[in-house]
């Protein structure tokens, strides 16, 4: 039957079937604790699409799920049959119309590209969701998300008008709300959607009665069908009815939301308390004062934050050590009003004894940090994952009305403990709805019942407080079994004769809300097998090994995102999930289950989704759980190696230090070879190098050769010795930036010890060469052991490599613990020469008083971040620095010369690199820290990118 339905989507579906083991795993999960193989996945290209596979499926008796982002957390988006992948395809705003304040999108549409397109205009989309930057509408519009700033804005169904739909016979149908003459014409048609239009009203008038008794008497739900609004007296609207109810009705294909003015401003009250409890009693001072949003975080998450770089700036704002912080937003068109409440809000908290300080943030600058670091409270408490112990969602999305709220949180945190269980707490104050995360190990005896008991009696405590067990992340898998004991036998029933109404067949999403199998059935990590035997090249013991490193990634789909940061860059390029850091890992950890996981990671398949990861290393680093797909990558592809050998062009690559150190010997000859045509193609044909990107350039006096015969012995250094290391790339092709950072360290103070001999095998392990990798980077640490002094250089990719992936290939290696400790950035070194006066900068060289549009290397991004860089070039008088949020560059070292490669790598440039660089006068300074950027930025721009430590060498006075 499989290979029949494959065969007839194929024909029937204009966008790409996948049946594959590989894609079917990908899409056997999304962010919950479950997992559910379909049979297939669909990427339809329009409501075409949608209606034939809805088709297929009702002929071949097969379910159909549909899934936007893959971020609901109930495991909504999982299920048997065929996966409708919405988000890939389905992403246009099809009319945004300012007079009327809507949009017309696409239900792959993501919540941040919609609100990007509404700003020009003053609008945006009023629900608020933490996953707003991969969020797409048609999940927020099947799960009827809310956000922060739902106590101002409601839930995804206050701002839908009108929804376009596939039913489940696989006919269409436009939803909207209808007078009761069109109610009427509508039902007297002989087809699927008549028999709504007839049947839905006879449901609730028949249960009336339970429909006003049986749902929870708090506002803020996303659980059951919502018969209560088709019981309110405003006209009959099955696109709100439909809203929630989480793709088990109708697949929706497009839809027209209502848009709200964005307010002008925003400031923020961060109030700090010494206990979780004392925050939340404080949140009644907060809404007095009418806030748009109040938001609460722990002391978990506050101590994650400060262990990631991405959210680092957190700390040094914040006054002492608080347990908890309360986010008190204020947002509207008059700053002074809003200044105005967030002092009175100040003020109430000191003359009630709340708290023991408040943050007042108003400008951007102060705002920055908070807001980022707020809307990742999931992510970091990911972070805190052991093993198989994670924060799992199952109790998360309860919510009561927030004058219970102290009251209630005791009474929950009471059942955690009487579990001993540890959780997490945040969440949104405003509206009651804490989003508590119990650490769970579901593989340990016990931990399954231990789940369920909390389940249930956290369930019988809300429903104590009027409260709602589902309030924005829906019932899923997770909460739909105790909807019968929420909502009653009588209207329960009701919501089963709506299901057999819209789908008579269970086609759509079965399982969900009605009719659901046990919360325990289904449960990812219980039904992972044990990972067979293998031995790793690199060291995965601090997390477990290497399936444990992969399997970190609990798929909330962070590296989705578009239009911020590095991760994904192959992600942004394709929307593709297997192409995303999410899909890699998750591919991998089916690998790594295999009975022999050595012979798995070297099938092509595997090989084929890993293939355009660029090792960025944006993962480790904005990934919350820091999954680092580089190093499990290099590992990965060296497996490949061992099971079909090494490719020529690989090992090209991987001797670049010696391939340089022969194209400088013999320059200027060596560079012929680049600008002939025919020698290209040749390359191209043989090697696999694209022909349409230029070759660096060798310089026959090396900065080798410079240092050796300049002369610089007698030189006075007060500051001792530095170590610089000469790496593979500048020292041949730019020794200029070497010489400029030589001579910045001299007259800084130093005695510089250059090391030009060895490699630290950052080249090797991007292809995989592992052994080869090694063997360099133990001879490049024997050398530097010889002496105590720092280490710097001035390709982060390399010196870098010191800190990190060479304690992963010499894990037992003391003298590479103790080298890695000795590496700092050079410049923190010469920012610190110039405060102390040892370096002076002339206020009338040519950089002074220059516009400086920086780019960061990824490496550096994500192993130090780039505050050092940024620092030392506004050091420069007058510079004007601007860091550019561009993402990764897309050239990463060797990936952007290989011709299959090319594209990819000019498609992930072209996304933000480009555009920015090209808007850009031609007077401003173009800075990049990586050898691989600069040669990117010349390629797609034309424009010359510096070094920085060039433009500080060229600002030096004398």
């Amino acid at each position: 039957m499989t290979s029949e339905l494959e065969r007839r989507l194929a024909a029937d579906v204009e966008g790409e079937v996948a049946f594959d083991d590989y894609t079917r795993h990908l899409f056997s999960r999304d962010a919950s604790m479950y997992s559910i193989r379909p049979l297939g996945v669909v990427f339809p290209r329009g409501a075409g699409d949608v209606a034939a596979v809805v088709a297929a499926a009702r002929d071949h008796d097969v379910p159909v799920v549909p899934r936007g982002a893959g971020t609901s957390l109930a495991g909504q988006t999982v299920g048997p049959g065929i996966v409708l992948d919405l988000s890939r395809h389905l992403n246009r705003i099809l009319e945004l119309d300012p007079e009327t304040r809507t949009a017309r999108v696409e239900l792959g549409v993501v919540q941040d590209q919609l609100n990007r397109a509404a700003a020009p205009h003053g609008l945006m989309f009023g629900p608020d969701t933490s996953t707003s930057n991969r969020a797409t509408l048609g999940g927020m519009i099947g799960n009827n998300s809310a956000g922060s700033g739902s106590v101002r804005y409601g839930m995804t169904i206050d701002h839908v008008r009108e929804l376009d739909v596939v039913l489940s016979d696989a006919t269409t149908a436009h939803f909207a709300p209808v007078d009761e003459a069109e109610l009427a014409r509508r039902a007297a048609a002989p087809t699927l959607a008549g028999a709504l239009y007839r049947e839905l009203p006879k449901i609730v008038e028949e249960n009336r009665d339970a429909i006003a008794k049986g749902f929870p008497e708090f506002w803020r739900r996303a659980t059951g069908y919502r018969l209560d609004r088709l019981a309110d007296p405003t006209p009959f609207d099955l696109a709100k009815f439909v809203v929630g109810a989480e793709g088990t009705l109708v697949v929706g294909t497009s839809a027209l939301v209502d848009l709200v003015p964005k307010p002008k401003h925003t400031v923020i009250a961060v109030g700090h308390f010494a206990s979780t409890p004392g925050a939340i009693a404080a949140t009644e001072d907060a809404l007095a004062c009418d806030p748009a949003a109040v938001e609460l975080m722990d002391r978990t998450i506050l101590d994650l934050s400060r262990q990631k770089i991405e959210y680092a700036s957190l700390g040094s704002i914040l006054e002492g050590d608080p347990d908890a912080l309360l986010f008190v937003s204020f947002t509207g068109d008059d700053l002074d009003e809003l200044v105005s409440r967030l002092r009175q809000l100040t003020a109430a908290w000191r003359r009630h004894g709340h708290g023991y300080h408040t943050l007042e943030a108003v400008t951007p600058q102060q705002k920055a940090s908070l807001l980022k670091v707020r809307k990742s409270s999931l992510g970091l408490l990911m972070a805190a994952s052991v093993g198989a112990r994670r924060p799992l969602a199952f109790v998360e999305d309860t919510a009561v009305d927030p004058k219970h709220l102290p009251e209630y949180t005791t009474k929950f945190k009471e059942i955690l403990d009487r579990h001993e269980m540890e959780a997490g707490f945040y969440g949104h104050c405003s509206v009651g709805c804490l989003h508590i995360r119990p650490f769970v190990d579901l593989t340990e005896p016990g931990g399954v019942e231990k789940m369920r008991a909390v389940a249930e009696e956290v369930k019988d405590l809300v429903t104590a407080y009027g409260g709602v067990n589902s309030s924005e992340h829906g019932d899923g898998l997770a909460r739909s079994e105790f909807n019968r004991e929420i909502f009653g036998d009588e209207l329960y029933e009701a919501m089963r004769q709506v299901k057999r109404l819209f789908d008579p067949r269970g086609t759509l999403n079965p399982g969900k809300i009605v009719d659901a199998p046990p919360m325990t059935d289904n449960l990812r990590d219980p039904a992972l097998p044990e990972p067979g035997p293998l031995r790793t090249k690199l060291s995965f013991e601090v997390v477990g090994g290497m399936r444990a490193a992969a399997d970190r990634c609990m798929n909330i789909g962070l590296c989705r995102k578009q239009e911020s940061g590095a991760m994904c860059p192959s992600y942004m390029a394709t929307l593709k999930e297997e192409d995303s850091t999410r899909g890699r890992a998750n591919a991998l950890v089916k690998a790594l289950s295999e009975p022999d996981p050595k012979a798995a990671l070297g099938d092509e398949r595997l090989h084929e989704v890993l293939d355009l990861c660029l090792m960025c290393k944006a993962c480790k680093s904005e990934c919350p759980l820091g999954v680092d797909m580089a190093k499990l990558k290099s590992e990965s592809l060296a497996h490949h190696h061992d099971v079909h050998g090494v490719p020529v062009r690989s090992r090209v690559f991987g001797s670049i230090r010696t391939l340089n150190r022969l194209g400088a010997a013999t320059a200027p000859l060596s560079n012929l070879p680049g600008r002939l045509r025919p020698v290209r193609r040749l390359m191209e044909r043989y090697l696999g190098i694209t022909a349409n990107r230029p070759l660096p350039r060798f310089e026959r006096r090396h900065l080798g050769a410079w240092f050796r015969t300049r002369g610089s012995a007698g030189k006075p250094a007060p500051r001792g010795e530095i170590v610089f290391l000469a790496d593979s790339f500048t020292t041949y092709t730019e020794p200029a930036i070497g010489r400029a950072a030589v001579e910045l360290l001299e007259r800084a103070g130093y005695a510089v010890r250059m090391v030009t001999r060895g490699c630290c095998g950052r080249s090797s392990l991007s292809k995989g060469l592992v052994d080869d990798a090694r063997r360099k980077a133990a001879a490049l640490v024997g050398q530097l052991a010889e002496t105590d002094a720092p280490i710097v250089g001035c390709e982060p990719s390399c010196v870098l490599t010191l800190r990190d992936e060479t304690l992963s290939m010499l894990p037992d290696d003391a003298a590479a613990r103790e080298v890695a400790g000795r590496v700092r950035q050079i410049e923190e070194v010469l920012a610190e020469a110039i405060d102390d006066g040892r370096l002076e900068l002339d206020p009338g060289a040519w950089p002074s008083g220059r516009r400086v549009l920086f780019h960061g290397h990824c490496h550096q991004k994500a192993e130090v971040g780039t505050a050092a860089t940024v620092g030392l070039l506004r050091r420069i008088p007058g510079a004007d620095v601007v860091e550019l949020d561009a993402g990764c560059c897309g050239m990463a070292g060797s990936f952007g010369f290989e011709a299959e490669h090319y594209d990819v790598s000019m498609s992930v440039g072209s996304d933000r690199l480009f555009p920015a660089v090209r808007a850009e006068p031609a007077e401003t300074v173009i800075a990049a820290t990586g050898v691989s950027c600069r040669q990117q930025i010349a390629h797609g721009t034309t424009r010359q990118a510096r070094h920085p430590l060039e433009l500080v060498m060229a600002a030096v006075r004398g």
